[in-house]
């Protein structure tokens, strides 16, 4: 909730929410829902003028409080008045921002949605979502696309995905899409039944996976028995690749699980899900 008194934080909260709205706004259920989206943003580009000449002026009314690090009063109230200047410019272009949302608003509001076509109400693919991360997490992955490329970074994703228990997760939560969901700068990736996006600028990782289909067992590092001397412990999972690898010759006992990863295969510590 915003403190109306404490910038510091309302700016925080203000950073977090315009971070939730971009993660949000990749993929709209109803197109209806743009409208007040647009004029909730124009409302926000007028109120952050605001704040941008208001930060302006702070710097230049206390100027005289401003040093640089080795205490130069001058050098400190120069940089106040640049920055002062350069505030007030970001302003100015707002400005123009201000205008094309405003003009957007009113395009859009003369647009009268029409349910989807009949046609396209079929039963086709869906996709649930496996993990998001963003942050560190995010980074780590983006590392690893870098060095040794999207395959290697979805099969150490797929770590994440507990079968019925991840789709089940999705589902409750409402993370499942008709299409995978991206931004315009997201990049994607398939591999197997598994679909990665992923933007490095804004660092943040997804993975998602058709709804219904099993991955390779491959994928998971299943495609070979777990030694005996190992004997990990077996889990109930409720799906066909787990019944079906469960079903192969192998020493009585051990019992495979499609999510016991083989030693040297990628892994990942926690799980996560996409919004």
């Amino acid at each position: 909730m915003p403190t109306f008194d404490d910038p510091v934080a309302d700016a925080t909260e203000a950073s977090a929410a315009l971070r939730g709205l971009a993660h949000a706004t990749r993929q709209f259920a109803d197109p209806v829902d743009t409208y007040p989206v647009i004029g909730d943003l124009l409302s926000s580009v007028r109120s952050l003028r605001q704040v941008l000449d208001q930060l302006a002026a702070a710097h230049i009314a206390s100027r005289a409080r401003a040093h640089d690090d080795a205490g130069s009063q001058a050098a400190g109230a120069t940089s106040a008045l640049a920055a002062a200047d350069e505030l007030h410019q970001a302003g100015t272009l707002l400005a123009s921002v201000e205008a094309r949302l405003d003009a957007a608003s009113q395009h859009s509001g003369r647009i009268a949605w029409h349910p989807t076509p009949a046609a396209s109400e079929a039963p086709g693919a869906r996709w649930i979502s496996v993990v998001f991360l963003q942050g560190p997490e995010a980074d780590e992955v983006l590392d690893l696309i870098g060095r040794e490329g999207t395959d290697a970074a979805i099969e150490h994703l797929a770590g994440f995905d507990y079968g019925e228990e991840t789709v089940q997760a999705a589902l409750e939560n409402g993370y499942v899409y008709d299409e995978p969901p991206r931004g315009t700068l997201d990049k994607v990736a398939t591999r197997d039944v598994y679909t990665l996006t992923y933007n490095s600028p804004f660092g943040h990782v997804s993975l998602l996976r058709e709804h219904g289909a099993l991955p390779d067992p491959a994928l998971l590092g299943i495609d070979t028995p777990t030694p005996a001397v190992q004997k990990p412990a077996s889990r109930p999972v409720g799906n066909a690749v787990a019944a079906a690898i469960q079903r192969r010759p192998a020493p009585p006992a051990d019992k495979t699980d499609w999510f016991t990863r083989q030693p040297g295969a990628a892994s990942v510590q926690g799980r996560g899900l996409a919004l």
